[in-house]
């Protein structure tokens, strides 16, 4: 039971503080160690579908996002040279609905609300090393501060102490692709949909933010070259450009008006074999990273503190809930996971019999039986945590 149980979260992102406000409204009396100095968020999008979206809504912060974030309507599957349509999935159905969101409005959002519901947030605590045990989970503190704490939650992303601490032997390795993101404004609101445009070894994603005149991009190209891990590393805004010279004027156009522009190499991380152990979790990203050719990561984030919640709430022991926990959801991650890596380089096909084939096959999909292939990740956006 989680009335009154003392619960201390690593991270202020949006797994943390989804977990944060879910564990507030059971009764727990949880804190937040996040390292920033306010909490804030690099300027970028995320894209919330169905299965997220679900426990947004539970958590009571639905309705108030999607004040702020556009409803997509659709999925664009474009060429690259040409800009040529080669499939369109659309998303309006009114019991799946898809938002195109500001991650630093989700952040906020959820941090307010958790505020309001008696969560402590510390801000400047960066965590250094946590060493899990039976009775406490001892943090050392980045200023040399050792702290020990109860049940202990980590949502402190891709290189979270706490994950090397459960999984010393856990590597991941550089994918031979980078990813360039940037927010970039226009005149006029664009269209509520996100559009991929698919060229050789690269590929451009594309969707309104906000009122529709911010557009995010997220721009991935395949290369020898290793590039940092992380999405706060600057780049040169004419990089980006020159990477992608030959795609489709109204693209091109666009990407040279990029002004504030991140890099970062995309790497493969093993889901983590253990999730948990006495009073120590992981979740998000600490547990299981996954590339950005799914759209999952926040929304994987969002289930687990639901269900993570959920399991502490119903078990009469931590541990137990713990256990329960890492099975409920280890198995749907891995394959979620398993997905985006295998989505990877359908985007990315070279011109050839291949491409040819792929964008044949396609459009005749989208002209004759568009649901076989609308359906096919039907199993990652209706699942629901909330149910």
């Amino acid at each position: 039971m989680l009335i009154g149980q003392e619960v201390t979260i690593v991270g202020g992102g949006i797994g943390g503080l989804a977990a944060a406000l879910a564990l507030a409204a059971r009764g727990a009396v949880v804190t937040v160690l996040e390292q920033a100095p306010r909490i804030t968020e690099v300027g970028a999008g995320i894209q919330i579908s169905p299965n997220g979206w679900r426990v947004l809504q539970a958590l009571g912060v639905a309705d108030q996002l999607a004040a702020l974030s556009p409803r997509s309507q659709a999925v664009r599957l474009r060429d690259f040279r040409r800009g040529a349509e080669v499939f369109t999935m659309p998303l309006t159905r009114q019991d799946q609905p898809w938002h195109l969101v500001h991650r630093a409005d989700l952040v906020e959002l959820l941090a307010q609300e958790a505020e309001a519901r008696g969560v402590t947030i510390r801000l400047g605590a960066r965590v250094a090393a946590i060493t899990p045990g039976p009775m406490a989970t001892e943090l050392t503190l980045a200023d040399g501060r050792v702290e020990r704490h109860g049940l202990t939650i980590a949502a402190d992303g891709l290189h979270s102490p706490a994950r090397l601490a459960l999984n010393p032997k856990s590597r991941p390795f550089f994918t031979g692709q980078v990813a360039w993101r940037c927010i970039i404004p226009v005149a006029e609101p664009m269209a509520p949909e996100a559009h991929v445009f698919m060229g050789p070894g690269r590929h451009v994603v594309r969707y309104p933010l906000r009122d529709r005149r911010l557009v995010n991009i997220v721009a991935v190209e395949e290369r020898d070259g290793w590039a940092a891990e992380g999405w706060q590393h600057r780049d040169d805004p004419a990089r980006l450009s020159r990477a992608f010279t030959d795609f489709c004027p109204e693209l091109r156009d666009m990407l040279d008006r990029a002004e504030d522009v991140f890099l970062w190499g995309l790497f493969r991380h093993p889901v983590a074999q253990v999730w948990q152990d006495h009073r120590l979790a992981l979740l998000g990203d600490a547990a299981h990273p996954t590339l950005p050719f799914l759209a999952q990561g926040a929304n994987m984030a969002l289930e687990d503190a639901y269900v993570l919640a959920r399991c502490l709430s119903e078990e009469p022991e931590t541990r137990s809930a713990l256990a329960r926990y890492e099975a409920l959801r280890r198995p749907r991650c891995a394959r979620v996971v398993q997905a985006a890596n295998d989505n990877a380089g359908n985007y990315h096909l070279r011109p050839g019999p291949l491409r040819f084939a792929a964008h044949t096959a396609l459009r005749a999909a989208q002209r004759f039986a568009p649901h076989v292939v609308t359906g096919k990740f039907d199993w990652v956006h209706r699942f629901d945590v909330t149910a």
